[in-house]
């Protein structure tokens, strides 16, 4: 009888504890993803702003070091970091949790032995590292997106969309096999709709009158319009904006450039997130996945370059914003991060398990995804 009241009062205890603790597999609140990334933007800039040495017309290629300074140089690397991105140090950081912080031990970075875009895109897009992806010129992608995934989950059918700067993500995404809209490069977004609107049509005016200073790489912000509308006319669930000029203007060596490209890709995904906020169907259950697809190097030189030989182009940043997502902030130390997790995170966020659908992925950033 002794045995039978213990064997009771146990199950009672563990029903009761149940109940109390926060489940790992409560539904999360998340209905929305934005996967956000902007090309190339080093670890550096993020967490210490502009860097002195590339203020410079001979390292930095910098035309009028004044007006940069002026704009963006500070005694500390705090007030550097949120001169250059307000968005990201006055609202993530406080609300949200970001990830890469070398100098506060916070480890943040690739898988992939390659970086560069393709191989690291892949790596965001399915959470393994494939080495048959050597080149940016790499056909169709042979590998399942949890995008195109996640588009054939009845939830969210019809719901996941893509725009971007760089042409090479209709290949990234496999947008024939996929079956998901894909808006990239130079062409005109909205050239098949079958019903555009007014502001339809002045983007794709823009698309189509603007000098194109990179053939395969369209500039930010007609982008960063395309994208809003898509929101507003399509109300997808998940979405992809890739922001490419940061990458470019880096690769030019016009440190300049790179960072007021980069404080505008901050100012975009302010205007992204408060743009959704204001809507019904995104208010309070939208999440952000905010990241890169590689570093750089260090350096004057090195600082404009990436790839298999660059020491230090393999550590990039993360930062995740929504309703899931503990206020943990910058982290120092603590959970290893890396471009592997990506995909998963995306679909733990949403209620699904990418690791079920491909094993090789990385697992999702358990801490970013606590209940709230």
């Amino acid at each position: 009888m002794r045995s039978i009241r213990f064997a009771v009062a146990l199950c009672s205890l563990v029903s009761l504890n149940a109940l109390l603790a926060p489940s790992v597999h409560a539904q999360p609140r998340t209905r929305n993803v934005v996967l956000i990334v902007t090309d190339g933007v080093r670890w550096q800039e993020v967490f210490t702003g502009a860097e002195r040495a590339l203020v410079s017309r001979k390292a930095g290629g910098v035309r009028d070091t004044t007006a940069l300074l002026k704009d963006f140089w500070r005694e500390t690397p705090e007030a550097r970091r949120e001169a250059l991105l307000p968005f990201f140090w006055g609202t993530i950081a406080r609300q949200g949790v970001i990830y890469g912080n070398r100098t506060k031990g916070s480890d943040a970075h690739i898988t992939n032995t390659m970086k560069f875009s393709y191989p690291g895109y892949n790596e965001i897009f399915t959470g393994a590292f494939d080495p048959r992806i050597d080149s940016n010129e790499y056909p169709p992608n042979p590998n399942e997106t949890v995008f195109e995934w996640l588009n054939t989950r009845p939830r969210f059918t019809g719901k996941v969309a893509a725009v971007a700067t760089w042409d090479a993500f209709r290949r990234i995404l496999n947008r024939e096999r996929a079956g998901i809209p894909v808006l990239d490069g130079w062409d005109p977004p909205f050239a098949a709709a079958k019903a555009p609107t007014a502001r339809m049509r002045v983007i794709d005016e823009l698309y189509r009158s603007s000098v194109q200073m990179w053939a395969n790489n369209a500039f930010d912000a007609p982008m960063h319009l395309a994208a809003k509308e898509v929101v507003a006319r399509q109300k997808p669930r998940l979405l992809f904006v890739g922001y490419g000029e940061t990458d470019e203007w880096a690769h030019s060596g016009m440190y300049d450039l790179l960072l007021r490209s980069a404080h505008q890709v901050d100012a975009f995904i302010a205007d992204l997130w408060t743009t959704m906020q204001a809507m019904p169907e995104y208010r309070g259950n939208t999440t952000f996945v905010i990241t890169t697809d590689h570093g750089r190097g260090s350096g004057p030189d090195a600082w404009r370059d990436h790839g298999q030989d660059v020491n230090g182009a393999e550590h990039i940043w993360m930062a995740i914003l929504g309703p899931d997502t503990p206020a943990l902030g910058e982290r120092s130390g603590g959970e290893m991060v890396t471009q592997a997790q990506v995909a998963a995170t995306i679909a733990a966020l949403l209620g699904e398990d990418w690791n079920a659908r491909n094993p090789k992925a990385g697992s999702p950033v358990r801490e970013a995804i606590t209940r709230r």
